[in-house]
């Protein structure tokens, strides 16, 4: 059994996020980097998306769903066309059926329902990034990772999904 990991084994995850609200683009931020993610990019809609993609090359997307110009479906789409394989989690209140069945279309790599619990999402960002570098060689501790989940567990548990 490990009981501590050496941090320069461990590399950081490295994201952009997307929404429009200032203030919860700059919290989400902050609790993504205190959980050592290295955040590589920001954006207040969906519009430079795809440009931030290509010059970052980041591990995951979170990108909201409802936003002004630009919406997350629209990010989400433009993202799929140029790099099918990204990591892409959305973000969103939207419950309706339409938008669950677009998400899907467009196969969001997970979908986390608002309001949401931090430590949730941080487990379902692990559980994907992980099962992607289940599959490279060069692994220094492979017994650290976990598949993915069906469900992720959180304030609205059933309403929170992962794609297998």
């Amino acid at each position: 059994m490990i009981t501590s990991i050496n941090k320069n084994d461990v590399k950081q995850i490295t994201a952009i996020v997307v929404d429009d609200d200032i203030d919860t683009l700059d919290v989400f931020c902050e609790y993504l980097e205190l959980n050592q993610f290295r955040i590589v990019g920001k954006a207040y809609n969906g519009e430079k998306v795809v440009e931030l993609y290509s010059k970052f090359k980041p591990d995951v997307v979170f990108l909201d769903v409802m936003m002004d110009n630009y919406n997350g479906i629209y990010a989400l789409e433009q993202i799929r066309n140029v790099y099918p394989d990204a990591t892409v989690i959305m973000v969103t209140a939207d419950l309706t059926k339409d938008t669950s069945e677009k998400l899907e279309r467009l196969q969001a790599s997970a979908v986390i329902y608002k309001p949401f619990d931090i430590n949730n999402v941080i487990d379902i960002v692990q559980n994907i990034v992980g099962s992607q570098k289940n599959n490279e060689s060069d692994l220094k501790h492979p017994d650290l990772l976990v598949q993915p989940a069906e469900l992720i567990f959180g304030v609205h548990q059933e309403m929170c999904m992962v794609k297998k």
